[in-house]
């Protein structure tokens, strides 16, 4: 088997969520499903027939099953992932409440937030033309900090390409504890995508100008504004590109980031133009939007040709 194309580094875990119409508080029986930021992008990848791979950590027992075969199941190479005996797959909870879905985390201590800069060695990064992350993994523990800035360092030291995902989480960190990491690693990386909302919260950044200026020059910078479209930022060139986002029926906003990160590397990866990816990041994300889960089947926009390797 040839190795991956691209590497997705992060935390996925058990999700758990009331049957349709119900509440957290007084629901009596729950769905059963699989979620994770970086799992996703590389679920999405390879609808779009890439060969991804996500690297992460486990439990033993039969919910690291679950997870195991959930992010398999799209083709998905699962082989580098590691099961700890001794900590536990992490858990979350959905609650559809009338101001948005809420969301409750039980992943402290969990075998992803043992992650140290060990479980890279003897990882096929060198052979990868890109590896990705987001900013949900530092938030973990030192030792995923210390693994995400790891993971970079050592793609960009062979010459393979590094994109991030901002992803900030409140549940997980503050705002003045997340700027700083969270700009570091951004700096690090050749692709950065930022949602402007949370771009603001961390940094106090109101626009997407704004957001490129921060970040840096140097660096494809993409700035999501929510359902009115996004803007990339390319080096070398003072403006942005903007493309608004289609029309959608909201079923669950939750994953729309990841599948939309997934469609603009997939066109990133075979040299599309920039108001190219930025339209296939939409009707990637537009299959999320209209699932209840994470990860919604989306071959159908797989391009007749192999992807460029």
């Amino acid at each position: 088997m040839a190795d991956p194309e691209v590497l997705c580094l992060g935390e996925s875990m058990v999700l758990l969520s009331p049957r349709a119409g119900q509440r957290l508080a007084t629901a009596q029986e729950m769905a059963l499903g699989v979620a994770g930021a970086e799992s996703t992008v590389a679920q999405y990848l390879a609808d779009l027939g890439h060969r991804a791979a996500w690297l992460s950590r486990v439990g033993s027992g039969p919910l690291g099953d679950q997870v195991l075969a959930a992010v398999a199941e799209p083709g998905v190479d699962v082989s580098y992932v590691e099961r700890d005996p001794s900590a536990p797959t992490a858990v979350y909870f959905k609650d559809p409440a009338p101001e948005g879905t809420l969301v409750y985390y039980y992943r402290a201590g969990s075998a992803a937030s043992r992650l140290t800069p060990r479980y890279l060695d003897g990882l096929p990064i060198a052979s990868a033309r890109l590896v990705h992350q987001s900013g949900i993994t530092p938030a973990l523990s030192a030792g995923c900090a210390e693994t995400a800035t790891a993971l970079f360092e050592r793609a960009r030291a062979a010459g393979v390409s590094c994109s991030f995902d901002v992803n900030y989480r409140p549940a997980l960190w503050r705002a003045e504890d997340a700027a700083d990491p969270l700009l570091s690693l951004a700096r690090q990386a050749n692709v950065v995508f930022a949602g402007l909302d949370e771009a603001r919260h961390v940094w106090g950044t109101d626009t997407a100008q704004a957001v490129r200026d921060l970040i840096g020059s140097s660096i494809t910078v993409v700035v999501k504004n929510a359902d009115v479209g996004a803007t990339v930022f390319e080096p070398g060139v003072s403006r942005g590109t903007f493309v608004p986002a289609p029309r959608v029926d909201v079923v669950e906003p939750v994953g729309a980031g990841d599948a939309f990160a997934a469609g603009y590397l997939s066109a990133w990866l075979r040299g599309a133009e920039a108001a190219e990816r930025l339209l296939l990041g939409h009707r990637t994300a537009a299959f999320a939007l209209g699932s209840v889960s994470d990860h919604a089947d989306a071959t159908s926009l797989r391009r007749t040709e192999e992807p460029t390797t």
